[in-house]
């Protein structure tokens, strides 16, 4: 085939789209920039290397270097992508270490730039005790500072992705604050019957909750300054969120509103031979059938297999066919998964949304109370047609695989009828004639079965 693919950025998708591509045909010259030193470090499995519950943060990444040259890739690390020519079809690379570019030729580029966290808007924000909560040097950075007992005192702000530096901190012996502007932390995930149960684990477990509590600087002394008043902290990790890694394409890519590459239903870009992939775009969700936000290791990988199977075409043979997306949210004993779209995102997307909540044990009544757990469902379904558009499973049980079921309802257009009579296998050892997620959606439908 003799053709050079260009893939900008080593994490999820550009791995998985180098590894299809090498798999998938012959006579490809297939290179990954990567800015990073550190290649393909996975900040999803940060939370379990600040538990000490991996083999070492080196091994914490998607692959190495080797793994890919093996297969006849390349990856070059300390490569920033910094400007893009399609005219020319090249792309400027700058060596981070040295600061000199060079001009990359390719024949298709895929971009997979990534998302950054996000740096808060306010006084004291850039202080050397202000952490923030995604890749290698701050995982590594956070992991000293939990082992250091000088540190005593952490303030994480945000609720969403921070509970898991709260965690990590509460295992260490620190003393954790959680600051968040919401009335309730997961607000964007789960209901409140969900975010309660959160909420007194946390507490139960030492946790300082300061909700609805919006930060409005950092001082040279150690002070998070808050709209209800001060908190005197050693250290301060920020998981308030994420902005799309796109400045350097704003002259050439059409981006949304918000910052993210604007891709059509075949993940191309604006301009010819440059495709995207990953946390910088909005892909299509299934349910909501439109493009959303669906940052997630999974859906990148499912984007890149299929722009692989497609990236030679004249024209696609079919369009990309969307996303559910999934997220895991737990603390302590509570394990959580969100699939689809909860009740905010169905109504941003317009739809006639409503959602219902089950809470039951899981196993018969004659099963002791403190050997049946309750399990916690939430279902999102549009009220015209009983679809399914999202669903959310919760337990100090780990029940988290019916998060999955609940995937596949969503992604197959399932109804609440449809999942009101599927059958599901049956012991009392581990669930009840009539699967909890049976009975949850028996549940919205109005009908009551024991």
């Amino acid at each position: 085939m003799n053709q050079k693919v260009v893939i900008i950025g080593a994490s999820h998708p550009g791995h998985e789209a180098a590894i299809e591509l090498l798999d998938r045909y012959q006579d490809l010259d297939v290179t990954i920039y990567e800015t990073s030193d550190f290649v393909s470090f996975m900040s999803c499995g940060m939370k379990l290397f600040l538990e000490e519950k991996t083999t070492g943060q080196d091994n914490v990444r998607n692959f190495s270097p080797a793994d890919l040259e093996k297969l006849g890739g390349k990856v070059i690390n300390n490569s920033q992508a910094v400007a893009l020519n399609p005219a020319n079809k090249q792309v400027t690379i700058k060596n981070t270490q040295t600061g000199q570019t060079e001009e990359v030729n390719y024949d298709k580029l895929i971009l997979s730039p990534g998302v950054d966290p996000l740096q808060l808007p306010v006084p004291g924000a850039d202080l050397d005790y202000v952490y923030l909560m995604r890749g290698y040097s701050w995982a590594k950075k956070i992991n000293e500072a939990l082992h250091n007992d000088e540190i005593k005192n952490i303030v994480v702000v945000g609720a969403g992705n921070g509970i898991a530096a709260v965690e990590a901190g509460v295992l260490a012996g620190k003393n954790m604050t959680l600051v968040d502007a919401s009335n309730h932390i997961l607000a964007n995930y789960f209901s409140k019957d969900f975010t309660d149960v959160f909420e007194q684990e946390m507490r139960d477990k030492g946790v300082d909750l300061k909700l609805a509590t919006k930060v409005t600087g950092f001082t040279n002394d150690h002070l998070v300054q808050t709209d209800h008043g001060d908190i005197k902290a050693d250290l301060v990790i920020v998981a308030a969120g994420i902005v799309a890694n796109t400045d350097w394409l704003k002259d050439t890519i059409n981006l949304n509103q918000r910052g993210y590459i604007e891709t059509d239903e075949y993940l191309r870009t604006n301009q010819k031979d440059v495709y995207a992939l990953g946390d910088a775009i909005w892909p299509l969700s299934i349910p909501a059938n439109k493009r959303m936000p669906i940052p997630s290791a999974v859906a990148a990988r499912h984007e890149a297999n299929y722009l692989v199977q497609h990236l030679f075409e004249e024209k696609p043979s079919r369009p990309f066919p969307g996303l559910v997306g999934g997220q895991l949210l737990e603390f302590g004993d509570v394990h959580a998964v969100v699939s689809g779209l909860p009740q905010k995102s169905a109504e941003f997307a317009g739809i006639n949304a409503a959602t219902s909540i089950y809470i039951d044990h899981l196993r018969p009544d004659f099963i002791p109370a403190d050997d049946n757990p309750l399990g916690y469902i939430s279902l999102t379904y549009n009220k015209d047609t009983h679809q399914i558009l999202g669903g959310a499973v919760m337990s100090k049980h780990d029940i988290t695989a019916q998060g999955n079921v609940l995937s596949l309802a969503i992604g197959h257009k399932l109804t609440l009828e449809d999942l009101a009579e599927q059958d599901f296998f049956f012991s009392p050892s581990f669930d009840r004639q009539w699967n909890i997620l049976n009975l949850a959606a028996q549940h919205a439908l109005g009908l009551h079965k024991f």
